[in-house]
């Protein structure tokens, strides 16, 4: 990743996390973007002895908001969460989104269906104008009894999906919930609602990476502004 686009997602996620107050839940998202935001999370939380319990999305997150100092709390605690910093892999126009690439969508879609207000916070290179440019892939989530079974309805809608294989290791990628991830392109996705509906009807699909329901979206930019654009 270019210094400059590094500093842009820094400063998507600074201005994020203002959202973030006194006696508030907050979900914390997974990946390189969102991974800023916890960490000023827990400065914040320092520098303004602020009482603030984090919902994490994934080992990742679980991981580094112990190492930074935010206190760790379930859902099954807290059911309602008052607002959600999370990443994303690509963003449209509409403020529809592509996650999963770092294999954390089922928990991410379950944390943000919790909360009251959802922001994605990404550098500009995320953004296009259709979800689906580039050959970028829908990831889902699948479990590993029904892969051969979802690879085939994919295909029957169009999809052309791949099982995500493991770096440094023989063998798919294992989700945090056990699962296993395909990756679908289905090339440029002009009705993501639809796509998302027909792949949550195939039996064996966990979650998929097609999320539709946000609030705001910080996009950093390389020369050091950031835009924020709201539903």
């Amino acid at each position: 990743m270019k210094p400059e686009l590094e500093e842009a997602k820094l400063k998507a996620a600074l201005e994020a996390v203002k959202h973030v107050r006194n006696n508030s839940i907050v979900g914390l998202g997974s990946g390189s973007t969102a991974a800023y935001a916890i960490v000023a999370i827990g400065e914040k939380i320092k520098s303004e002895n602020l009482n603030v319990m984090g919902i994490p999305t994934s080992y990742q997150a679980f991981a580094l908001a112990v190492k930074h100092g935010i206190p760790l709390t379930t859902l099954e605690e807290h059911a309602v969460i008052d607002v959600t910093i999370d990443g994303a892999d690509q963003i449209d126009v509409n403020l529809n989104l592509i996650k999963g690439m770092g294999a954390a969508l089922a928990r991410e879609k379950i944390v943000a269906s919790a909360s009251k207000q959802n922001i994605i916070v990404a550098d500009e290179s995320k953004k296009v104008k259709v979800l689906g440019e580039m050959e970028q892939p829908v990831p889902i989530e699948v479990l590993p009894f029904a892969s051969s079974q979802v690879q085939r309805k994919i295909e029957a809608i169009g999809g052309k999906p791949v099982l995500r294989e493991g770096k440094g290791k023989l063998g798919p990628v294992i989700t945090d919930n056990g699962n296993m991830i395909l990756d679908a392109v289905f090339g440029e996705i002009n009705d993501p609602v639809s796509l998302g509906e027909k792949l949550s009807q195939c039996t064996g699909v966990v979650e998929h990476g097609i999320f539709t329901k946000i609030d705001a979206v910080y996009i950093g930019r390389k020369d050091g502004s950031v835009e924020i654009q709201e539903a």
